[in-house]
């Protein structure tokens, strides 16, 4: 049974930063919390010196990372993705497909289940995130237009039952035909439905909303806002989600998807409890600049990235992004003048409890997994913890 104290920390909690603090794990969990020192025998005791000790982040929506995709069709990608990203504070991610084949979905949920099991040195996977392939031909930005199609009742029924627990979220267009209906499946099968690539207006995402639909899935990117149909003006996804209060959201905030006064924005009108930060991370994720692929790396689509993002190669969209979790959270701490103790709560509590979990993860809490990170003022990760094992340790923390 493993012990460990955390000494000389500022923890930060959902609401605050307890200055001086000490935090013990015991047996992978969060035995306690305290400002100042807990006297205690036979605990390895980690000196965090002044620097921040965090809960983990959470990536509900991620491609891949450091050379590899989801949908290379292998089970090496899972678990290098689930690794790379844990070096930048990520401990437990939601591997999310690309609109692709059913044979191609097929395959990524069953090397999920394999990788799985054999992910000891990676942020922990929290279930799959389904991107397409029902989304609205016009707003496919990278997603392979070669695969997009309308909902098919029997190939998701075939789908959700070959990947019974292990699809915890489904993005759709909800204007598309049989959408509402699946949204009403996906809800019925316990499953997250969440809209994404699409044209809807107002009218479809409230129609949608009151049968499953829940979530917007990277807000701003890939959907409607306010448009005009001869005369008249309607409201879009965007302005949907800021007038439906039930709904949640995701943003990239990389500083680039969405610019400094969009993130203030959404922040102003959702606030954190409603705002789950993503990286929408492609394969070039924590990779030198450069070309790459998004998706599978035999047959994606060729990007460019360059200043810090991923771009289609005929320049016409963004394809991803190579952020990672530090990197969301000092861009809203340091760009748009977000509260540190916010921005990690929607990197952490919020995404947690979108994705029904928050009973074991997404805040250092007494008896909740001991998934915790260390790291500056500049959100530099020093040290990362999955179920309080030592996963990643920086040169500099270690010396």
């Amino acid at each position: 049974m493993k012990k460990i104290k955390i000494v000389n920390g500022q923890v930060i909690t959902p609401y605050r930063i307890v200055k001086n603090a000490t935090v013990l794990i015991k047996d992978k969990k969060i035995e306690a919390i305290s400002e100042g020192d807990i006297e205690v025998a036979g605990y390895e005791v980690i000196d965090v010196k002044g620097n921040y000790v965090s809960p983990g982040f959470i990536d509900i929506h991620i491609h891949g990372g450091g050379g590899h995709d989801f949908m290379d069709g292998t089970g090496e990608a899972y678990l290098k993705i689930a690794e790379i990203h844990a070096k930048y504070g990520t401990t437990a991610m939601a591997p999310t497909t690309l609109t692709c084949s059913k044979e191609d979905l097929l395959t990524a949920i069953a090397l999920y289940k394999s990788a799985t099991v054999k992910n000891t040195r990676g942020a922990q996977f929290i279930g799959m995130h389904l991107e397409g392939p029902y989304f609205a031909l016009n707003q496919s930005g990278a997603q392979d237009p070669r695969y997009i199609r309308n909902p098919d009742v029997e190939e998701y029924k075939e789908i959700i039952a070959y990947g019974q627990d292990v699809i915890k979220r489904w993005s759709v267009a909800p204007e598309l035909p049989g959408a509402v209906e699946m949204g009403k499946y996906l809800k019925a099968n316990g499953i997250i439905a969440a809209i994404a690539h699409t044209d809807a207006i107002y009218e479809e995402v409230a129609e949608a909303v009151e049968n499953g639909y829940n979530l917007a899935t990277h807000l701003y990117s890939a959907m409607s806002g306010v448009t005009r149909r001869n005369t008249y003006r309607y409201a879009g996804v965007i302005e949907s989600a800021y007038l439906i209060d039930s709904m949640d959201v995701e943003i990239i905030a990389d500083g680039i998807h969405l610019p400094p006064p969009l993130l203030k924005l959404v922040y102003k009108i959702k606030g954190p409890d409603r705002i789950a930060l993503i990286t929408d991370a492609m394969r070039a994720a924590g990779m030198p600049e450069g070309e790459s692929i998004l998706g599978n790396k035999e047959t994606g689509l060729k990007v460019i990235v360059e200043n810090g993002v991923a771009i289609m190669a005929d320049r016409s969209s963004f394809a991803g992004s190579v952020a990672t979790t530090d990197r969301l959270v000092r861009t809203m701490v340091q760009m748009a003048d977000i509260p540190l103790v916010e921005a990690v709560r929607m990197m952490s509590k919020t995404p947690a409890t979108i994705m029904g979990i928050e009973a074991t993860k997404g805040s250092l809490t007494v008896g909740k997994d001991a998934d915790v990170l260390i790291f500056d003022e500049n959100i530099n990760i020093k040290t990362t913890m999955i179920n309080g094992e030592v996963v990643y340790t920086s040169a500099e923390f270690s010396n």
